[in-house]
């Protein structure tokens, strides 16, 4: 029978019989039918809603927000980037520095996240980044950091994928600042 998922095709195509990987947790699976609304359809491109049966994974092995793959070049799976924030408006009170923690919004994934360090703060009437050190921003403050998630998360650098490298940071139900992905480690397909 196979496993069904729902997605949307972001990049590239799916079609039947494509062998392909479901990051993070990089199982092999086999596509064995690809849906269109109701209608089978052979082959599926970018932008398209669809379910697609696939063999080699169960459904208790896919989590909202894993990303079907090719197998030769598979989605970064990482637990640490560097981003871009804006921040819009901090709850009362609250201080936007290293150890900050939020719950990050990127594509399907919702995960918690904690700010590990600020590396600069960038001038947002130049859009240069400002010489000195950064140890807190207030709102409106545009900075870049590092961000931490407990578990592995499928993302892209937002200059190479917009889809999958913008998101929302949140903290009690309100959205407190807006980022894209700028940096991933070098070593984050391994």
């Amino acid at each position: 029978m196979g496993t069904v998922v729902m997605g949307k095709v972001e990049s590239g195509s799916v079609r039947e019989g494509d062998s392909l990987v479901v990051m993070p947790n990089k199982a092999s699976v086999k596509v064995l039918a690809v849906y269109c609304d109701e209608d089978k359809v052979r082959c599926a491109g970018p932008g398209e809603n669809l379910r697609v049966r696939l063999s080699g994974i169960e459904e208790e092995d896919i989590l909202s927000g894993f990303v079907l793959s090719s197998v030769a070049k598979p989605i970064a799976a990482v637990t640490e980037f560097t981003a871009q924030l804006q921040i819009l408006e901090l709850l009362e009170n609250a201080i936007f520095t290293a150890g900050y923690k939020a719950v990050l919004h990127i594509h399907a994934v919702v995960e918690e996240c904690e700010i590990v360090e600020l590396l600069q703060q960038i001038d947002p009437k130049t859009k240069k980044p400002m010489k000195k050190k950064v140890l807190f921003v207030k709102n409106g403050a545009v900075v870049v950091c590092r961000v931490q998630v407990n578990n592995l998360i499928c993302v892209e650098n937002f200059s190479d994928f917009p889809q999958l490298g913008r998101f929302t940071l949140r903290t009690e139900g309100k959205t407190i600042a807006v980022g894209k992905v700028t940096g991933l480690p070098s070593s984050s397909s391994a």
